[in-house]
């Protein structure tokens, strides 16, 4: 059995992912606008001149600590809420192109991201992908962030977590493929026999082109629901939730601003 392995952020959707969701956290409260506007600053940077180890370590402190104390359950749901917004309309299309086409090869499809599973488990489902490898961000006996990770898939660790996957479901790793667009991912595109650069960052293409490996372009994002159907039901119920939670919250509000002796203010 044979698999093709995809990084996430700028492989197969064109915006790194949490900075995609960053607005979104910001309307719904879970971020200030200075640290809204530093995940955009971060992003512009990473496109641009792309990311060392040490760079991707910083901002993996940075988010865990600007996540600490959130609630799992309650992040789980607005990744999902908000994925139609969010994720739906940056999916490459040329990145859906080589899904149909390993699918039609017999091949696993494998979704290999540094992004927490909050956000990558949503979309690998609507997706269609067999398997996702995911950070993994650390919860204590409430279900609130700690600050600390349980498993960060970055760098070698995304290598080491293909090779146990490869054992578990006897995956042939010499006629398997990868793709991603960071030199951070080498590791992983070493641990196959077919590795691919997407829209790689300057180390990276400097890498594929020494070694050899093909190099790709991916320009074109379109929304999901054209190449994917979608279930929207789940969309709309949440999004008809959210009007009456919002609802019931301004009523309570207003009820709460009304003098004692009730007339209305």
């Amino acid at each position: 059995m044979e698999a093709a392995f995809f990084d996430l952020d700028k492989t197969v959707i064109a915006r790194a992912s949490m900075a995609a969701y960053g607005p979104a956290l910001h309307r719904a409260g879970y971020l200030s606008a200075p640290m809204a506007l530093r995940a955009a600053w971060g992003q512009l940077l990473f496109r641009f001149f792309g990311a060392d180890e040490g760079s991707m370590a910083r901002a993996r402190q940075t988010a865990l600590r600007l996540a600490a104390g959130w609630d799992q359950e309650a992040l789980q749901r607005f990744a999902r809420d908000h994925l139609a917004e969010v994720i739906e309309p940056i999916v490459y299309d040329e990145a859906l192109d080589l899904f149909a086409h390993h699918r039609a090869e017999g091949r696993l499809l494998i979704l290999v991201s540094a992004s927490p599973v909050e956000i990558v488990a949503p979309l690998a489902e609507h997706l269609g992908v067999d398997e996702f490898i995911a950070t993994t961000p650390e919860t204590d006996d409430d279900g609130k962030y700690t600050g600390e990770v349980e498993f960060y898939a970055q760098g070698p660790d995304k290598a080491h977590a293909i090779k146990r996957l490869a054992a578990e479901r006897g995956i042939d790793l010499e006629g398997s493929w990868a793709y991603s667009d960071s030199a951070t991912d080498v590791p992983m595109l070493d641990a196959v026999g077919h590795p691919v650069a997407v829209n790689p960052d300057r180390d990276l293409r400097r890498t594929a082109e020494i070694r050899g490996w093909l190099i790709r372009e991916f320009e074109n994002p379109v929304p999901l629901g054209d190449r994917v159907p979608i279930d929207r039901n789940w969309i709309a119920a949440s999004a008809l939730s959210a009007v009456v939670v919002v609802a019931v919250v301004a009523l309570a509000r207003r009820i709460g601003r009304r003098p004692a002796d009730g007339s209305a203010n």
